[in-house]
């Protein structure tokens, strides 16, 4: 895949963005989507070999390579899409060559990435769901060199997953090691495919743990690592050095397009917890919380009376929320949700991840200075009425609810923009009150639901159609 120029990521502009397989971030800090590859706890289990030349076997990682190699596959895929001659667009030839609307070229593009075999009874597989985006044909190449095609099985746009099928004849598989064990420090191992150079091993340490804010994905929670990635590497393996896999290659910061030592893998925990989402339901089915929270720092700890620094502080709930049905209050400081602690904003958003409709879901938290657990049930969220921000951070300051109107015979369903706050960045790119959001990413959206699955689609500038007073138009929101 070609890299794209000028695209824009959430919460943070960048210059240049590719998605791994050959998609890179080049912000001004030079972000590359290309899959990274991060550690495991290595020190949990003795680190590196301590063997001395001349004393005996000399340290090696080979043994352990040999049995998780042939569990990382390399992914090549083919997508048609429909181009128009630049020179047949100029109205001179429109009018006097009679060029029809309709007229396209159709090409083929092809990108390559790499994939994890986790479940060689079933043939499952794990990438990255922009390794296998929109592809029309998705090939897998097992490490022995038999070549076969895959089924896309379901992927979620927003934690950038995506779960293949192959028959499962004769695979290798790495399996899931505990994320939430890892440590600053770790050693790991990343494997994969990059510049389409098969079964490529690099090792580095875990360089720094929970890492979000980057504007990669929906919702982060990268482990860092200076393993060197490279584009292709996106979906590949970062192992221990029990050869367990602690996370999937997703991007480095690249700012000369080189390898600086920074990458960035989606933990295993998430990886798995998804996986098991998507092989259940077919796609992810994430509810809706209700509530919205900010970190407790030293002033609100003051004001709330604790005597703690780590936290976040419930600031607004929504009405007829989960939040609400648990029994949340503003006020309450949340420290744990589930089996996680939660020390600042980017926890209780990157768990938000892992919440899907059903579950029921412990949170500890602290009210007039004592300790107490609420029981939140996720429930199916159905997006009558809607701050943007919940949509796309991009949307943040405007409002939106579900439209319809039968007797317009122009625009009979849609999504109303009833509130655009004139310091927003939707009021900046030309977003007004009385706007009909009638499509997103190129794809037609009639509710709030398809709207978010539509601007999940997409990492980049977010394309909407209006509807304003009788004409449609197109905004591009960086």
């Amino acid at each position: 895949m070609e890299p794209r120029v000028g695209l824009t990521c959430r919460n943070t502009s960048y210059e240049n963005l590719e998605f791994s397989s050959h998609m890179m971030i080049r912000p001004l800090l030079g972000l590359f989507l290309v899959g990274t590859i991060v550690g495991s706890s290595a020190a949990a289990y003795g680190g590196l070999p301590t063997a001395v030349p001349g004393e005996g076997p000399l340290p090696s990682l080979a043994d352990m390579l040999e049995r998780v190699n042939p569990a990382v596959v390399n992914i090549a895929t083919a997508t048609t899409v429909q181009v128009r001659n630049p020179l047949l667009e100029h109205p001179f030839f429109r009018r006097y060559f009679d060029v029809p609307n309709s007229r396209r070229q159709v090409q083929r593009t092809q990108s390559v990435g790499s994939g994890v075999v986790v479940d060689a009874q079933t043939g499952h597989i794990v990438t990255n769901s922009h390794v296998v985006a929109r592809a029309d044909e998705i090939e897998i190449t097992l490490s022995d060199g038999r070549s076969v095609l895959a089924q896309l099985v379901g992927h979620d746009p927003q934690v950038d997953l995506a779960v293949l099928k192959i028959d499962p004849d004769e695979l290798a598989e790495i399996g899931f090691a505990d994320s939430a064990d890892l440590r600053v420090g770790d050693f790991v191992v990343a494997i994969g495919n990059p510049f389409g150079l098969k079964q490529t091993v690099t090792s580095g340490i875990v360089s720094a743990l929970g890492r979000s804010g980057l504007g990669i994905e929906g919702y982060e929670d990268f482990i860092q690592t200076d393993a060197s990635i490279n584009p292709g590497n996106s979906g590949g393996a970062l192992v221990d050095l029990n050869g367990k896999l602690v996370g999937i290659n997703t991007a480095i910061v690249a700012p000369s397009g080189g390898n600086v030592g920074i990458g960035f893998a989606i933990p295993a925990n998430m990886v798995r917890a998804v996986m098991d989402e998507i092989l259940e339901h077919g796609e992810v089915r994430r509810g809706f919380v209700g509530v919205s929270v900010q970190d407790l720092n030293r002033e609100l700890a003051r004001a709330f009376n604790v005597d703690r620094r780590s936290g976040v502080v419930v600031v607004d709930i929504e009405p007829g929320s989960a939040a609400e049905k648990a029994g949340l209050q503003q006020g309450d400081i949340i420290t744990k949700i589930g089996q996680r602690n939660v020390a600042r904003e980017s926890d209780f958003h990157s768990q938000a991840a892992i919440m899907f409709i059903g579950d029921e879901i412990p949170v500890e938290l602290v009210r007039d200075g004592k300790t107490r657990t609420v029981a939140l049930e996720i429930e199916e969220d159905e997006l009558e009425y809607v701050r943007g921000q919940r949509v796309d951070p991009r949307l943040q300051g405007i409002e939106l609810q579900n439209f319809w109107n039968p007797d317009d015979a122009g625009r009979g369903a849609g999504i109303l923009v009833s509130i655009v706050e004139r310091d927003s960045r939707a009021y900046a790119y030309g977003l007004r009150p009385g706007d009909i959001l009638v499509g997103a990413n190129r794809r037609s959206v009639q509710n709030l639901v398809e709207l978010r699955e539509a601007v999940g689609l997409s990492n980049q500038q977010l394309l909407l159609r209006v509807y304003r007073n009788g004409a449609y138009r197109v905004l591009a929101i960086r």
